[in-house]
């Protein structure tokens, strides 16, 4: 199936993509998110604990200054300068709100964290995003509370992480769910192409069959279809039955025409014939050859013009060509014409009906064969999607400014032999009718070349 603008193929796997991609993307946000979340909870708890530790630690001396012991706090990574891991306890002053710090962790230094002023209720923890020593990011954890010593002031206890570890594991997290969500994407991606190619299946056998009718190699749709197309398929072989009776119909009134007239035809004929001959019974006798012409000349165009279109028509040529060959050997037989054929490939066929290709063989070998001095030479071969068929004859051949005129009906160039000048204009009419066309040339033998083309069956 060729896929296009409109292509079933191209909407349905365009809809399952664009879905899997949004689903995707919002999948890596959403957990992305949710482990980052999870990670600095984790950090906070972590932070928190420590502040907790460093309030249960904090104690006042006699004077009121705060004192820490220094083997209070049980991380060694307090006492390693700049470690990443900081704490500091600040003094709030009742009526400016500015804070100096007064204590703080070995880690730090000679450095001081500087946190944005906040207005701290006793006891309330709150979390910032702040800037350490070195530059590096920090998240810290706060609380204020009061001394019992010293009901006028309150102090402000701080600890503080490095947060690039956590973001680090971030990132790792990161990198890796948008792998695994890749290859995830690319399975669904097969198995979204496998579903399509899966469910569109019947569709293609839908095609090929109907290819098949199309070419004539089946006359309705066969085989086994899903409950959602069998209805069509239905529909389907409903529509070519009902041409296929339109077809039948339209035959049989040809036909029951044909007799109607040929009947009176026949008996003018003969009542001419046995009466004295005349100029008038002469005249009739014409005329009713004239009539009968003209009358096989209408049905055929009518019969053809009806059933040229309708799928599943293929009719071999072989078999059709060797017989009209036997016909008009005895039809001709007192000439004792040379009837010959090159070799016909078996699976050379026409898309139409077969007395259309009799009518036209049958025309164009009759008329070679009246003009013919010993031979008649027929071939045929396939041309991509046309049939090319050659009839050849050594007679005097027709001039080619003589050519197109003797394509239109009623013209005779030769007065003096039998017929009505109809045979290679009804030949011209019905290959026009299939798609196809006939041309005259000159033979190899010097005499008249028709080169007839009609669409080819597979």
């Amino acid at each position: 199936m060729r896929a296009g603008a409109g292509s079933l193929r191209l909407r349905l796997l365009g809809a399952t993509l664009a879905t899997l991609v949004v689903a995707l993307v919002g999948a890596h946000w959403w957990l992305t998110g949710l482990f980052r979340d999870h990670v600095l909870q984790q950090f906070d708890a972590s932070l928190t604990q420590q502040l907790d530790q460093l309030t249960a630690r904090l104690e006042f001396d006699a004077q009121g200054v705060p004192v820490i012991g220094p083997r209070a706090m049980s991380d060694p990574r307090w006492e390693k300068p700049y470690s990443g891991l900081y704490w500091q306890v600040q003094r709030l002053t009742v009526f400016a709100g500015q804070s100096s710090a007064v204590l703080r962790s070995r880690s730090l230094w000679d450095a001081q964290l500087s946190l944005p002023d906040d207005a701290l209720a006793d006891g309330t923890i709150h979390r910032h995003h702040i800037t350490g020593p070195r530059g590096e990011p920090l998240r810290a954890v706060e609380r204020s509370l009061k001394a019992a010593e010293q009901a006028e002031s309150r102090w402000r206890l701080m600890v503080a992480g490095d947060l690039r570890e956590g973001l680090a594991a971030v990132d790792r997290f990161t990198g890796v769910l948008a792998a695994s969500l890749g290859g995830l994407g690319v399975l669904l991606t097969l198995a979204a192409l496998a579903q399509v190619a899966v469910g569109l299946a019947p569709l293609r056998t839908m095609q090929q069959g109907l290819q098949r009718v199309r070419e004539g190699r089946q006359q309705r749709l066969q085989g086994r279809f899903p409950n959602e197309l069998q209805p069509l398929i239905d529909e389907f072989n409903g529509v070519l039955d009902r041409n296929a009776e339109v077809v039948e119909r339209a035959r049989a009134q040809a036909g029951n025409l044909a007799h109607a007239l040929k009947t009176p035809l026949a008996i003018l004929s003969q009542a001419a014939r046995k009466v004295e001959p005349t100029e008038f019974s002469a005249l009739v006798g014409e005329q009713v050859e004239v009539a009968e012409r003209q009358l096989h000349w209408h049905l055929a165009r009518a019969r053809a013009a009806a059933t040229h279109h309708v799928p599943g028509q293929r009719t071999a040529l072989e078999p059709v060509l060797a017989s009209l060959l036997r016909a008009m050997g005895k039809l001709h037989a007192d000439r004792h014409l040379d009837l010959g054929a090159d070799e016909v490939a078996p699976e050379l066929a026409f898309a139409g009906e077969e007395q259309d290709l009799q009518e036209m063989l049958g025309n164009l070998l009759d008329n070679a064969c009246r003009s013919a001095r010993a031979a008649v030479t027929v071939r045929a071969s396939r041309d991509g999607a046309w049939l090319r068929i050659v009839v050849d004859d050594d007679g005097p051949g027709i001039a080619p400014e003589q050519r197109a005129a003797v394509l239109r009906r009623g013209v005779r160039l030769d007065e003096s032999r039998d017929g009505s000048g109809l045979g290679l204009a009804i030949v011209v009419d019905l290959a026009r009718l299939y798609g196809g066309d006939l041309e005259l040339t000159t033979a190899d033998a010097g005499g008249l070349g028709v080169r007839l083309s009609l669409p080819a069956a597979t």
